[in-house]
């Protein structure tokens, strides 16, 4: 990528309005001892290390805070262009750079929770993963189903109708269960301290040979169960392993640096709401290295079949808890059809692709699509992170 950057773009539309949660890997001139990973608050004035408030960001939202908060007793690693300039462009270790904002919370993820997105995984189940057999079977299944269900309430005697008729075909399906059954899917989307920042390489497994990002907004949920802010993911998808079977889903969706997070957690506040998330649009942008290829698309959070803060209570609730909190990617109508390399083939990403997806609230995450092989090897996990906060006098 070119080294001139045009760092506002990764920022909301309003600039620093919000309150802006993130983490930065600090190096030891910076920290007094090692380098490590910090939370930081990035506002116009500088990105300010509130790792002598809480040492992690689950910390932080556990304690609920607010993003109000005196930065004249906090350091300054330096300003927002020049940090993300080094995020996006540059990588050097030596100097700040943002990485994903969460830490030890779950990373969890729903499925299946737009109906389009619903048909698609019907697809992928009856084409066995086979891409050349998607639009012969995707025109079955819209044949079958007819007219619009994108307001059909799941669970609701309509859905129910539904689920007769599909099982009268011989269609029905699982991923119908979760789509339009009173039960969302919920599933382990990566591991805690494993998910990759903005500018990061992001993984695909290289088993794959028909795959997509998935652009979502991601609730940022505390210890409680309560949803504090919101920040963008891709949860990258791996449609041939998943289609030849749902029990594949861990191969299919938990591998190294598959789990994209960023670039801030937006904090709830008079400039930014729940109902923010309920309208987002969130756009997409995919750019082919290796062959100029360009995909634009995106997801209408509006035309979603659950309430985000349905999803929550359906992850967390009397007998779920997440004590460190965790990140809720809340689902995608994204489901590529656009053919990139013949007639019939669909998308697949290529290594190189360069995937952006973005909202007015929420700012830009921008990430290079690698193998999962090839990126970066996950060795900072929760253990690591422990010593290293203890290095730095942080515990």
């Amino acid at each position: 990528m070119s080294n001139e950057v045009n760092v506002q773009q990764y920022l909301p539309e309003d600039g620093f309005a919000g309150k802006l949660l993130g983490r930065a890997w600090v190096p030891a001139d910076l920290t007094g001892s090692v380098a490590g990973p910090s939370p930081v608050l990035v506002t116009e004035t500088g990105v300010f290390d509130l790792s002598t408030i809480a040492p992690t960001t689950s910390d932080l939202l556990n304690n609920n805070f607010d993003g109000k908060v005196d930065t004249s007793s906090l350091k300054n690693l330096g300003s927002y262009d020049d940090i993300m300039s080094n995020t996006i462009a540059g990588r050097d270790e030596a100097k700040p750079m943002f990485i994903s904002p969460f830490d030890i919370q779950a990373l969890k993820a729903c499925g299946v929770t737009f109906a389009v997105s619903m048909i698609e995984r019907v697809i992928e189940e009856r084409a066995a993963g086979d891409a050349s057999k998607a639009d012969a079977t995707r025109k079955m299944v819209l044949d079958i189903i007819g007219g619009e269900i994108d307001s059909l309430v799941p669970g609701s005697p309509e859905a129910e109708e539904l689920t007769a008729l599909m099982k009268k075909e011989g269609l029905w399906s699982q991923y119908m269960e979760v789509g339009i059954g009173p039960y969302a899917e919920v599933f382990t989307k990566s591991q805690p301290t494993s998910s990759v920042g903005i500018g990061a390489q992001a993984g695909l497994n290289p088993i794959s040979s028909w795959n997509n990002p998935e652009p979502e907004v991601v609730l940022a949920v505390n210890g409680k169960g309560e949803a504090l802010g919101a920040t963008l993911g891709n949860d990258v998808n791996l449609r041939d392993v998943e289609g030849r079977s749902a029990l594949l889903l861990g191969k299919a969706k938990d591998n190294n640096a598959s789990c994209a997070l960023g670039p801030f957690i937006r904090l709830f506040d008079e400039t930014f709401s729940i109902e923010d998330v309920r309208n987002a649009q969130v756009a997409l942008t995919i750019d082919g290295v290796e062959d100029d290829f360009r995909l634009e698309d995106g997801s209408n959070m509006t035309k979603i079949s659950r309430d985000v803060l349905n999803l929550v209570t359906q992850a967390y609730n009397d007998c779920h808890q997440y004590p460190d909190g965790f990140a809720l990617f809340t689902g995608t109508l994204f489901a590529p059809s656009q053919d990139r390399d013949g007639e019939g083939k669909g998308f697949t990403h290529k290594e190189g692709d360069i995937v952006r997806i973005s909202t007015e609230k929420l700012g830009m995450l921008e990430n290079p699509m690698t193998w999962s092989n090839k990126a970066a090897p996950w060795e900072f996990g929760i253990g690591a992170l422990m010593k290293n906060l203890a290095k730095r006098g942080l515990l």
